[in-house]
């Protein structure tokens, strides 16, 4: 069964590139180092799994969000917390006046904001759409509004620089689960993983959101499509990093293949051969296209998205 779920994976891997979106095809492309920095735990709400992407100079790549390869067997998901063996009692809290806003809505999607009581880290970012600014969010969600009903597709954590992204539910399911999450931009070292963000400026007509990160270097990242069968971002870092740091990241969490969000890579470099491996078994490959994901189902949020890192480039013009 195991090694039928691996096919299936590679095989959806393969067609990553065919599916369903607005075409985005990078000028030069590239391969990059993938880096595994993860370890084992048995918390399942802790972020074990970080893996780095590195590569000199790259300015663009694409971030594909597509269900896991057993979406259609999903008849009642599994989202629920399992706080079982977490101890958080350490973990950093500043305090905050929390807030909802609603940052904007029209007939296609809605904008929403929100300040929570407290968080990890005391950075105050200002969130920007049109004219107005809203300082000190800790979330802001992107939602796609259809006949079938609100769907979020995207969501961003200003103050630590996290993303969330997923496709639109297939027919059969009324909504699905964020699980990965992935940083881009200049990656900084803290009790965890975190990207420092001065401002972020969010478009509604091009669904694009403009980044200034704190060390001066931009980012831009484009909601290109989202579709059930996968939402395609596009994102440029301006100018690129400098080699040795990492661009990119996914973060993640993994206890067994049956309590994880993602439990496998597989990766392509060049024309080569696909291969696989288990999530903690990765080293460090080079790869110019990288899919994180799940080969059997889990029990901890069961319908969360497969993430697809490619079509890498060193130019940041389009």
């Amino acid at each position: 069964m195991i090694r039928r779920a691996m096919a299936i994976c590679l095989l959806v891997l393969g067609a990553a590139g065919s599916l369903a979106g607005a075409p985005v095809r990078a000028a030069e492309p590239v391969a990059v180092s993938v880096v595994n920095a993860s370890r084992p735990t048995r918390c399942a709400e802790e972020d074990n799994v970080y893996v780095q992407l590195l590569g000199a100079g790259v300015g663009r790549f694409v971030i594909r969000a597509q269900h896991p390869p057993y979406i259609s067997l999903v008849q009642t998901d599994s989202t629920a917390p399992d706080f079982t063996a977490c101890d958080m009692s350490q973990d950093p809290s500043f305090p905050f006046t929390p807030r909802t806003v609603v940052l904007h809505e029209d007939a296609d999607i809605r904008l929403v904001g929100h300040r929570f009581p407290s968080f990890w880290r005391p950075d105050v970012v200002d969130f920007s759409v049109g004219g107005r600014t809203e300082p000190g969010l800790h979330l802001v969600q992107l939602i796609r509004r259809r006949a079938q009903g609100e769907v979020e597709v995207l969501v961003v954590y200003p103050a630590d620089g996290y993303w969330r992204v997923k496709p639109l539910p297939p027919s059969s399911l009324p909504d699905t689960a964020y699980g990965s999450s992935f940083l881009f931009g200049p990656i900084e070292e803290s009790s965890r993983p975190f990207v420092a963000i001065r401002r972020i400026g969010f478009d509604p007509a091009t669904l694009t959101f403009r980044v200034d990160f704190r060390d001066g270097t931009r980012g831009m990242l484009a909601v290109a499509s989202a579709t059930p069968e996968q939402t395609l971002l596009a994102l440029t870092i301006d100018p690129p990093l400098a080699q040795g740091r990492p661009f990119a990241a996914l973060r993640s969490m993994y206890v067994s293949p049956a309590q994880a969000d993602v439990s496998v890579a597989a990766w392509r470099a060049g024309e080569s051969a696909m291969a696989i491996a288990p999530i903690l078994g990765v080293g460090r490959v080079n790869a110019s296209s990288v899919r994180f994901g799940r080969v059997e189902p889990s029990r901890h949020n069961l319908s969360a998205p497969d993430l697809v890192f490619e079509e890498f480039a060193t130019s940041t013009s389009r």
